[in-house]
């Protein structure tokens, strides 16, 4: 089944009204944060948007894949990768429909907001996606949001919680770390909660 939010132009259409509510027009702190303490590898962020993350991974050195099929925001990356001087493999793609050559890639895997964008019908799909592209022991990094919204409520964003994140990335996963990061946007603040996911090594799909 498609929903509205599975098409780019469902996405396009915020971008041109400015509309982009989960856009805070510079990198998210708790990645700023996060990327001095990470050895620089492959990374990979999913939905990206206009790619502030993406810009500021590449220039602290990582190999940076980036994934959004909004043209507006493939367009925003390109053009701060170029400001910025910085290369990185930006993707104009749904994340449903990576090709096989990305499986087992990355040691990283950024999610900032793109879980609550889509259908939470397709979240085990997403699951699904994120432990194929990453490589054995790699990590799924996630600000996980919004904790504060039912599900029942609609969206996007559509509502999640720690228990049902969990419930999702428990069986080939191991939980590394959690906490409400004091670097979290003063609107967001216990409304997203870090919580980050190892690939296990000898996992068996």
């Amino acid at each position: 089944m498609m929903y509205d939010e599975d098409n780019p132009k469902f996405w396009e259409a915020k971008y041109k009204s400015d509309d982009a509510g989960w856009d805070l027009g510079g990198p998210t702190p708790v990645f700023v944060n996060i990327s001095s303490k990470l050895v620089p590898k492959k990374i990979c962020i999913i939905g990206c948007g206009n790619g502030y993350d993406a810009v500021m991974f590449a220039k602290n050195n990582f190999d940076v894949t980036a994934v959004d099929f909004a043209p507006s925001a493939v367009t925003s990356l390109k053009k701060l990768s170029k400001q910025n001087k910085v290369n990185i493999n930006v993707l104009e793609k749904d994340i449903f429909s990576l090709p096989i050559e990305y499986d087992n890639k990355f040691d990283y895997v950024i999610e900032q907001t793109c879980f609550c964008a889509i259908h939470p019908n397709k979240r085990l799909e997403y699951e699904k996606l994120v432990y194929s592209i990453l490589k054995p022991n790699g990590k799924l990094i996630g600000l996980w949001f919004p904790l504060d919204k039912n599900i029942k409520d609609g969206g996007p964003p559509y509502g999640t919680s720690v228990e049902e994140v969990k419930s999702l990335f428990k069986n080939k996963w191991m939980l590394e770390s959690e906490e409400f990061p004091k670097e979290s946007i003063k609107p967001r603040r216990k409304r997203e909660k870090l919580i980050i996911f190892k690939k296990f090594e000898d996992s068996a799909d």
